[in-house]
């Protein structure tokens, strides 16, 4: 069926009708082919050792084949970056170790069970839009490979379909119809529990793959349906900061000029200093006369634009990622020299259970004592980000690991870990609620930790999917 086309208000339109749309020579080297048949450029092809490009192809066409997995893309600017930090270079090179295992859930989280229309989950106060489904470069272990490899997902309806998605009149028509339930009923959804959809994170894929008039608009019409706060996710900082030039600032300041009311905040996703950061020919970081760390000039420009708008909160978050950046040291420097140039420290990750997860994923105990480790010496407000682990309830904090038993507690006599609810679905009833297990330090997953629970009042080892939120909200959402 034919979807009615969106049309902007007159007030969107003040913005939409000034916005510069240049194209980006990203310069991307896509695919495995141009480095298997030699036609990469001239300085690129050592970039895979003739060892990894043949195992490479002796796993094409299998269930192995990595490929198959997620596609292999990585810009110029992210080459030259990683041509001689191996930790980059595992972020974006394609390699078999990826297909060694392929355990893993096709749909992470349960994500789609909060799906009210496609290609919006609605999990809290706030919503996640699917606006794109491919970035500049594509990290391996990317926490959506099921929608950058465009794979079909089992819904819980039984359908299976590929991830589709957002649509910004079915996305507004939703966002418009939750608020005014909310609106009438006490600041209260009377089905869901839930409070105002009040802000919005558009992701992907990377938004900044999008031409700036369709970022705009996303913007603009998201203003106008009474989000208060829109989100940017990217990762466009570390893959091609050129991205941020004269005309997407304009459209931003733009935008904010016309609804100097609503929020707006970039979360980046740098994993690594190697990607702002320059290094000298023995591999050190170059340090200028004050001593301060050198950023890639690209990156540093990028940046101060964003940053010296004072209305644009930056702040970043990133998975801990095995050969990537589970390295106390590399993590210290990110956050120090993060904060210093006014972007803040949000969260880091523990792996999420995707396909092929076990290839990725840093022992959860293992996460949290390198992301403690490298806290060690920061500032209190260069340490503020946490360590979370997406549970099917929301995301959890881990909150603490020890080494000693807990006085009377069985099961205790190793340690534990203890995990606390920061955000759940819907209503949030769960919030603050701990869960408290014996510790086992391979344990990559909740599931690792089901035959030594101690302490549950979180319910995480206790839990019932939802039902469908799209049989019980989207009945309200005008056709």
């Amino acid at each position: 069926m034919a979807r009615d086309k969106y049309q902007p208000t007159d007030r969107e339109s003040l913005v939409l009708d000034h916005v510069g749309n240049p194209k980006y020579d990203r310069q991307i080297l896509n695919g495995l082919d141009p480095f298997i048949n030699g036609t990469a450029p001239e300085d690129t092809r050592g970039f895979y050792s003739s060892s990894e490009l043949e195992a490479l192809v002796q796993v094409r066409g299998t269930e192995r084949d990595v490929e198959a997995r997620m596609p292999v893309k990585m810009t110029r600017h992210y080459f030259e970056m990683a041509r001689n930090s191996p930790a980059l270079q595992k972020l974006v090179k394609g390699s078999t170790d990826e297909t060694l295992n392929l355990e893993g859930a096709e749909d992470p989280g349960f994500q789609m069970d909060y799906s009210p229309v496609e290609g919006l989950l609605h999990k809290y106060e706030m919503g996640l839009m699917y606006v794109i489904s491919t970035c500049s470069a594509h990290c391996r272990f990317c926490y959506r490979e099921e929608l950058i490899g465009r794979k079909e997902v089992k819904r819980q309806d039984g359908t299976v379909d590929k991830k589709g998605l957002a649509q910004i009149g079915e996305v507004t028509d939703y966002v418009r119809s939750h608020n005014e339930a909310v609106a009438a009923n006490g600041g209260i959804h009377p089905d869901s529990g839930r409070e105002k959809l009040r802000e919005i994170l558009l992701s992907g894929g990377d938004p900044m793959v999008l031409p700036n008039n369709k970022i705009a608009g996303w913007l603009t019409a998201l203003a106008e349906a009474g989000v208060e706060s829109v989100r940017l996710g990217t990762k466009e900082l570390a893959f091609h900061p050129d991205r941020f030039d004269d005309a997407f600032m304009s459209m931003l300041d733009l935008f904010h000029e016309i609804y100097p009311d609503v929020g707006f905040r970039l979360m980046t996703h740098f994993n690594h200093p190697d990607e702002f950061l320059t290094r000298d020919e023995s591999g050190s970081y170059v340090e200028d006369a004050g001593g301060f760390y050198e950023w890639n000039p690209s990156t540093q420009r990028a940046v101060e634009a964003v940053v010296s708008r004072g209305w644009i909160s930056v702040e970043n978050q990133s998975p801990i990622i095995k050969g990537v950046n589970d390295d106390p040291d590399a993590l210290r420097i990110m956050q120090r020299t993060l904060k210093r140039v006014g972007i803040e420290n949000h969260y880091f990750f523990c792996g999420r259970d995707i396909i092929a997860h076990k290839a990725f994923n840093v022992p959860i105990e293992t996460a949290w004592q390198t992301l403690n480790e490298s806290q060690r010496g920061l500032s209190g407000v260069e340490a503020h980000a946490r360590l979370s682990i997406t549970h099917y309830k929301g995301k959890t904090e881990v909150a603490a690991v020890t080494d000693e038993p807990v006085p009377g507690l069985a099961g205790s006599e190793n340690g534990v870990v203890i995990f606390k609810i920061l955000r759940n679905a819907a209503a949030a009833p769960d919030r603050g609620k701990v869960c408290i297990v014996g510790r086992n330090p391979d344990a990559i997953w909740f599931d690792d930790y089901e035959d030594r629970v101690l302490f549950d009042e979180a319910g995480l080892f206790d839990y019932a999917r939802v039902k469908a939120l799209r049989l019980e909200e989207t009945a309200a959402v005008p056709a």
